[in-house]
């Protein structure tokens, strides 16, 4: 394991000069693996050859992480998630409890011809989580998505398509059902457009998709 003093989204990963990164007993951490200081791995995770993984991360039991995926600061991905690569993460990115981002079109263990496959034989795709954005416990994500800025993805939802910045969306396959703040509260309307009753941060809804307002 590799402990970086770097933010792995922002710039590249060097060796760091104290190795403050908390990985519990029976974790596994791969020595290929870089560690932001501050991170946390708890109980029998996994994280897999060449993941990368941001500062003051919490890496929950059980928990996941394929290779070579890349995981930004302050990040929180709970008990038994299973972030197959080669997803992204982005700062402050929350990862609920048994939530899975799938990483194959076709998912089949033979080839045409019923031999077993191998790394080779198929092509991995991704899900790409934007800054700030939560997925809540039990969701699926089927790559290839990307799940936008302070988006919300309500427990046990199936995310198919790409889910706009701010948005909120939920069931199987999930859709908008409205939009949140940077909080995560639900944004209500005002005489103009969006606000958010917790910070009272405003926005404006066009085409579709959610834009903050000058303040």
């Amino acid at each position: 394991m590799i402990v970086s003093e770097e933010s792995p989204l922002k710039s590249p990963c060097r060796r760091g000069t104290s190795p403050l990164v908390y990985v519990a007993p029976g974790a596994d951490v791969s020595p290929d693996a870089v560690i932001g200081e501050g991170t946390r791995v708890w109980h029998l995770a996994q994280i897999r050859e060449s993941a990368v993984i941001g500062r003051d991360c919490v890496i929950g039991r059980a928990a996941y992480i394929g290779t070579g995926v890349r995981v930004g600061d302050n990040c929180k991905i709970q008990n038994h998630a299973l972030v197959y690569e080669p997803a992204v993460l982005g700062d402050g990115v929350f990862v609920g409890p048994a939530v899975v981002f799938t990483n194959d079109h076709n998912p089949r263990a033979v080839t045409p011809d019923g031999q077993l496959k191998s790394a080779s034989d198929w092509q991995p795709v991704g899900v790409t989580v934007r800054e700030g954005a939560s997925i809540g416990a039990g969701a699926v994500c089927v790559a290839p998505v990307s799940i936008g800025r302070w988006a919300l993805v309500a427990a046990g939802a199936v995310v198919t398509r790409d889910v706009p910045d701010f948005a909120l969306v939920a069931g199987n396959p999930a859709r908008r059902i409205g939009w949140v703040g940077r909080s995560g509260a639900r944004l209500v309307s005002d005489d103009d457009g969006w606000r958010c009753p917790d910070t009272d941060e405003r926005f404006v809804e066009r085409a579709g998709l959610l834009e903050e307002r000058p303040a």
